[in-house]
């Protein structure tokens, strides 16, 4: 399933589904977020992973009480998966939840929200990183049990409350928000191929919108990285988790994935990269999408950019390669199958203005650290 527009059968009628209802960020935010949780719900069940319940229930003990609250928890583990939907819709019934927070990083945020829209509850998203735009979109990613992306799964609204709590995304390990750069930064890379030729001034605003975001990380990330819980590291932490969600937003269906996140789909399905994190896939998976356009249509403005990505990406610490996301052992017979599934008739890969045969895909995975011959210095 692919994420589409709603259109009337009577005329284009577009529907977007923009941003959440209310969003609360700050240092402490949770704690200051007792009222507009209450007014949501009085039974709430919380989603999530083990550390992330962990990490929460103090934090909504004390809301828990001063708004009468009657919460229980339920892990989304083994992952966001239709076994983990249908254990916790039957959660929903047995607490007769009236309310469904989510909590952790991408996958229990979507495993949530489909959890939320399928029991027609209203939904608050709590992230515990910056690795991924998830509390903000409508939409979640369906994954086998071990792991093995499946599809996305289109939803009627986006969260009704998104609290961005400063002092808990402080509480990851870097290497989430460096995850997150990776994956906000594929918003211009794909985002201004699937737009195409649009005219339209929503879907304008959305890709320039997206290059501001490639600016404002490749300008302060390196500065945030240094500097955790600082001004700039909201900025940035700000930049992986709201911004890609505007652009989405406001682009909807003209500001789709391509190719980054095709391979990284079809990496999934690699168990070796079970351990990898969804933006450090992206990331890489943007690297390899350049190399096609430079390959494909010998296109040396995606050279010259995929080179500024690579030095980009030594500073902060993303993989450039598959020995970088730790695949030096990797087979051809793997890579190949990564290459048929990005490839597969329903990707997001044919939004390329040019066509993908697999044997090219794996020539440009394997080669994405090649040096740029072109002595152009011109950043773009």
């Amino acid at each position: 399933m692919k994420q589409q527009t709603k259109v009337s059968t009577s005329s284009q009628v577009t529907t977007l589904q923009v941003s959440p209802g209310q969003i609360m960020r700050g240092k402490g935010a949770i704690t200051e977020a007792g009222a507009n949780i209450a007014q949501l719900g009085k039974r709430p069940l919380i989603i999530g992973g083990d550390r992330a319940l962990k990490l929460i229930q103090p934090l909504l003990a004390p809301l828990c009480q001063e708004h009468d609250l009657t919460i229980t928890s339920a892990s989304h583990y083994p992952d966001s998966c239709e076994k983990s939907q249908q254990t916790l819709q039957a959660v929903v019934s047995d607490h007769q939840a009236d309310l469904i927070i989510g909590v952790g990083g991408g996958k229990a945020l979507d495993m949530a929200k489909l959890v939320a829209s399928q029991c027609q509850l209203p939904m608050v998203t709590i992230p515990t990183s910056g690795a991924t735009c998830a509390a903000w979109t409508a939409l979640s990613n369906l994954y086998t049990e071990a792991g093995a992306f499946l599809y996305d799964v289109p939803l009627p609204y986006p969260p009704n409350l998104l609290i961005l709590d400063y002092d808990l995304i402080e509480t990851a390990p870097k290497r989430t928000l460096i995850a997150g750069i990776g994956d906000a930064l594929a918003k211009w890379y794909e985002a201004s191929v699937s737009s195409g030729h649009a005219t339209a001034s929503l879907t304008i605003a959305a890709v320039q919108q997206a290059r501001v975001l490639r600016d404002i990380l490749l300008q302060k990330s390196a500065t945030a990285l240094e500097n955790p819980g600082g001004a700039v590291w909201q900025e940035i932490v700000d930049a992986t988790v709201l911004l890609p969600g505007v652009i989405g937003g406001l682009g909807g269906a003209n500001c789709r994935t391509v190719a980054a996140h095709a391979i990284h789909n079809g990496l999934t399905h690699i168990e070796a990269t079970h351990n990898i994190l969804h933006g450090e896939k992206v990331a890489y998976g943007i690297l390899v999408q350049l190399r096609l356009e430079e390959m494909v249509e010998n296109n040396q403005l995606a050279a010259t950019a995929r080179q500024q990505l690579l030095e980009f990406y030594s500073e902060i610490g993303l993989p450039k390669s598959l020995e970088d996301l730790g695949l030096e052992n990797v087979t051809l017979t793997q890579l190949q199958q990564v290459a048929e599934i990005a490839c597969a008739p329903n990707s997001d890969i044919h939004r390329l203005p040019f066509t993908v045969e697999p044997t090219e895909l794996v020539a440009a995975m394997v080669s994405t650290t090649v040096t740029v011959n072109s002595k152009a210095a011109a950043k773009v």
